[in-house]
């Protein structure tokens, strides 16, 4: 591996939050759980999956919490879902995991996980392209997760045609809006005079 890429690899000291005290942890949880229900309620009907701002959620947690816990935030905001918490909009208890949204609910985890090892490894902002590149891997593997759960029912043109061609542009501004958002936290935590 060359130098540079080793280098957009190599985790980045102070990126990742687990270093913070549990009540610091148990509290950024809770937080990012409220930042994605709310995201689960914004949301443009369609069939068979509406467009909500649940990717941007789910990857600004994720690189804005780093992989572990942006991770744990996810899981549970799923398992209050599942539980029968009113935490995603349209669709409550187990049901949510049987439907057509499954798939993306599936990945959105895995979404997090990836954002937030790139972001820890620098992907987080500093530079902007980076983080651009890390929320566009984030949704696509939302995507990706659900157009396979849509392909069972659907056959996969159609699962392409009604569960990603739709979600394309979204996808491209809600990377751009989390990357926007990383580097306003990147810049927020400068040091002042630096």
């Amino acid at each position: 591996m060359s130098n540079a890429a080793s280098t957009l690899f190599k985790p980045q000291v102070g990126q990742s939050l687990t270093w913070q005290s549990l009540a610091w942890q148990a509290l950024a949880i809770a937080g990012g759980v409220c930042v994605l229900t709310a995201s689960s309620y914004v949301q443009v009907p369609m069939q068979p999956v509406p467009i909500t701002l649940q990717t941007l959620a789910v990857t600004v947690v994720g690189a804005g919490l780093g992989w572990r816990l942006g991770v744990v935030t996810v899981m549970a905001w799923l398992a209050a879902a599942a539980a029968g918490l009113p935490v995603l909009a349209g669709v409550t208890h187990l049901a949510a995991f049987a439907g057509p949204t499954a798939g993306y609910l599936f990945a959105f985890p895995v979404a997090a996980a990836l954002c937030g090892w790139l972001a820890e490894r620098g992907w987080n902002g500093q530079a902007l392209g980076l983080a651009f590149a890390s929320m566009l891997l984030g949704n696509l593997v939302c995507l990706a997760g659900g157009a396979a759960w849509l392909s069972l029912s659907l056959g996969v043109a159609k699962a392409l045609t009604a569960g990603v061609l739709p979600f394309l542009v979204g996808g491209l501004l809600k990377s751009a809006m989390g990357a926007v958002l990383m580097k306003g936290t990147a810049i927020a935590r400068q040091p002042r005079g630096a």
